[in-house]
């Protein structure tokens, strides 16, 4: 006999007040995130969100908190190469992550960019912001030096730029109507691969 599925638990208020958050950050930018719009969003009596984040200060944590699991859905666990990964296993995860994010989520790159410039107008969001966004750089540092670089650290952070540059122009600069390949991206990171760790993965 075999045994149902667990359905999937209902959405926590946490997450339904998160998820509207982002909704309105998409939809009508900073200025359209308030209280009363976010229950309204999530269906939440009025005063829900107050009671959850009672400072705007709060209500932006709540959105980035949410921002970060989102993301972190992206690419599943089983999806990121190992300890012994080579370059071309480090490429093809990341062309699976970017080709995903410009398909199925473009939405939660829009919601970054309205945190990410928020947070360069408030220090105590630029603080929060970026420790919550540093849960990305280990695991990415860990790939780069099992990949062989010899300066993890520094290809990481080159990397991301690629990444975030490639990602910003395919969803909201002039590129936004071209969505490459999932092919293409890899070819992408393979040359910059190829370039940071002389040739490794040729």
């Amino acid at each position: 006999m075999t045994a149902t599925p667990a359905p999937d638990a209902p959405p926590t208020r946490a997450e339904l007040i998160g998820d509207a958050a982002l909704d309105l950050l998409v939809e009508r930018g900073m200025r359209g995130l308030t209280h009363r719009a976010v229950d309204e969003r999530a269906g939440l009596p009025q005063g829900s969100t107050s009671n959850h984040a009672r400072t705007r200060q709060a209500l932006l944590e709540a959105a980035v908190r949410r921002q970060v699991e989102r993301e972190a859905g992206v690419l599943a666990p089983h999806e990121l190469p190992g300890a012994d990964a080579d370059p071309k296993a480090v490429a093809e995860a990341l062309a699976l992550a970017l080709h995903r994010y410009l398909t199925d989520h473009r939405a939660l790159l829009v919601s970054r960019y309205e945190l990410a410039l928020e947070a360069t107008r408030r220090p105590e969001l630029r603080a929060f912001f970026d420790s919550a966004g540093a849960v990305f750089h280990g695991p990415l540092i860990a790939m780069m030096a099992a990949a062989g670089s010899p300066a993890p650290e520094r290809h990481a952070l080159s990397l991301i730029a690629w990444s975030e540059g490639l990602m910003f122009s395919c969803a909201a600069g002039s590129f936004h109507t071209a969505v490459p390949s999932r092919a293409e991206l890899r070819t992408g990171l393979d040359e910059l691969l190829r370039g940071m760790l002389g040739g490794q993965n040729a």
